[in-house]
């Protein structure tokens, strides 16, 4: 497997691997990146798809892309995908992908004119004060040491990020401004979460710095991530005879690693109560989803909380993973990752309105027509007092293909469970889902005395908690995920979120698809390159860009310097002094 860049490979379609007709290959998981391994199999490597199994412990597919109604308590999204125009491998694969609902595209095409037509924006970031607009207006907020702060961390070498939270790194100069009130509540960092990551963010996303804070640097599907991204994969898969099995726990993949190569040779699964083993060759080849960042996810009702249980469960794919990587030190170190729920988890709720009592506030705050069929509130809207930080989106509706015209249904999320809400005096994690949708109510200006009424009558809450959903953010070093591919590997590889790859980061449909992509590539020796990750971090007019967006567009000439360092400017400026570089620096407003 190798990386390549430009438009050279990326249309070319690749020979028939040498022997993949006598290979099969087992995939256990069926989210983003499982799907996306079967895909790559089929499309690039050319494997009868009768010789693909996807093994899946759920009665449906999709991981943490949902989006379901369910009978009893109603529509479910535990969250929502942001697309970036530079996920590369995501792209890749989605042309080739039929569209489902219009015949004769691809999803890519699909997606592409739907965002040309309707681009993303928000009008509205942060509220305060029970709905009114916190003002942001579009700064960052930073001062010269909150900004001296962050290029530190996207200068400082990985290796010495290794195990350190971000918070080591940046006092209240940066956690105090907007900056991280965008950060944080758009990605779902903590302040305890990694520094290493951290800084990964900001060199992979360089190039949207200056997008965030009014989101024009985020694109979306038609519909919920389920039936605009998961669907058509399947119908994709189905039609060259993949063969899916559900309600099929995988408990263990046994290995024989020795010093010259590392094989897998068994797989333990669990289905209808009977357990049965999977005798493997070199040619089997094996995809192993490992960890989970919607393991243990729990759905309340209504009336009912949703309970947190982080308990490791047999047969979940945390425990998978242990047991994987007890045989070899080389498959990664999942306890450093699944033993501090407290830090790792968030609640979200899906509001399903059912009258329009509560549409007047929504339309004062995201100032649209949440009904027009185009773009809503652009992405989230943070409540910048909410105790619980609460944060919500309306997509563009209808979210769901059988979704009523006259309903809406909302995504909202808050980042601290255990914290008491503002109006609801108690943990969001205790609430049902009428007292969620109160807090929420409270938070976009309905008069306290019509909250309970709307929440009870005009509205449906579905409170999921999901104890694990920023697992991957835990501070970590080399080694603590497994290789896609590990060193010495012949027929097996990890994917998703919880396996290492270069550069890329993880909390995206791009890393789940590259890891994908990797792995199937290197198992089968496909002779076509992997799109490397987007080179902004390299580009200097990024970083340029960048530099001034967080600086909310003051040049260097207005920092405050000491004496010696404004000589030192002064002279640095008079050296390049009609030369490209000063052409360079004023265009991008540097100078």
């Amino acid at each position: 497997m190798y990386y390549s860049s430009g438009n050279y490979e990326a249309f070319a379609r690749p020979v028939k691997p040498e022997g993949v007709d006598r290979k099969s290959a087992y995939i256990i998981g069926s989210g983003l990146a499982a799907l996306s391994a079967a895909c790559f199999l089929v499309r690039d490597g050319q494997m009868k798809g009768s010789r693909i199994h996807i093994l899946e412990k759920d009665p449906i597919p999709g991981g943490a892309c949902d989006g379901y109604q369910y009978t009893d308590i109603g529509y479910v999204m535990r969250g929502g995908r942001e697309m970036d125009n530079h996920f590369e491998c995501m792209w890749d694969l989605f042309r080739s992908i039929p569209s489902i609902e219009t015949e004769g595209i691809s999803v890519l095409d699909e997606y592409y004119w739907l965002n040309k037509r309707d681009p993303n924006y928000s009008l509205c970031r942060a509220t305060e004060k029970q709905g009114q607009d916190a003002h942001t207006d579009k700064k960052f907020g930073l001062s010269d040491k909150g900004a001296m702060e962050i290029m530190q961390l996207f200068f400082t070498p990985d290796e010495k990020l290794y195990n350190r939270r971000i918070d080591e790194f940046f006092d209240e100069e940066v956690l105090d401004s907007n900056f991280w009130l965008y950060w944080r509540t758009m990605f779902a960092f903590e302040n305890w979460h990694s520094a290493l990551e951290m800084k990964l963010y900001i060199r992979r996303f360089i190039h949207h710095v200056g997008g965030l804070p009014d989101f024009t640097a985020l694109r979306f599907t038609r519909y919920n991530q389920y039936e605009s991204m998961i669907l058509p994969m399947i119908k994709y898969l189905e039609s060259f005879g993949v063969v899916f099995h559900y309600d099929t726990q995988v408990l263990n993949v046994e290995f024989d690693c020795t010093a010259d190569k590392k094989c897998a040779r068994r797989i333990t699964v669990s289905h209808s109560s009977r357990q049965e083993n999977i005798d493997l060759t070199e040619d089997d080849l094996v995809f192993i989803t490992n960890g989970g960042c919607v393991e243990n996810s729990t759905y309340g009702s209504q009336t009912t909380p949703a309970a947190f249980t982080p308990e490791i469960r047999e047969g979940g794919g945390w425990d998978m993973w242990r047991k994987i990587a007890a045989q070899d030190p080389s498959f990664g170190h999942p306890d450093k990752f699944c033993t501090s729920p407290e830090q790792s988890n968030w609640m979200s709720a899906t509001v399903t309105t059912l009258d329009q009592k509560i549409i007047p506030y929504i339309k004062n705050i995201c100032k649209r027509d949440p009904f027009s069929g185009g773009v809503v509130t652009g992405g989230i809207v943070t409540a910048r007092d909410s105790s619980w930080l609460l944060s919500w989106t309306i997509n563009r509706q209808p979210q769901f293909r059988n979704q009523p015209k006259n309903q809406l249904v909302i995504w909202l999320y808050g980042l601290f469970s255990d914290k008491t809400g503002d109006f609801i005096k108690k943990s969001m994690r205790d609430c049902t889902g009428i007292e969620i949708c109160e807090e929420w109510l409270y938070h976009i200006g309905v008069p306290e005395s019509d909250i309970h009424d709307l929440a009870t009558h005009s509205a449906r809450t579905v409170p999921v908690m999901m104890p694990y959903i920023t697992a991957f953010f835990m501070p970590r070093e080399k080694g603590d995920r497994p290789a896609v591919v590990p060193e010495k590997a012949i027929n097996f590889a990890f994917l998703g979120q919880f396996a290492e790859t270069e550069r890329d980061t993880i909390f995206t449909t791009e890393y789940s698809i590259r890891t994908g992509m990797e792995a199937v590539y290197t198992l089968l020796n496909i002779d076509r390159g992997v799109p490397e990750v987007w080179g902004s971090t390299f580009d200097i007019r990024d970083l340029l860009n960048a530099t001034v967006a967080l600086r909310d567009g003051k040049k260097i000439t207005d920092m405050k310097l000491t004496a010696p360092q404004k000589l030192a400017l002064k002279a640095a400026l008079h050296k390049i002094q009609d030369t490209d570089i000063e052409k360079l620096l004023k265009e991008y407003n540097v100078i």
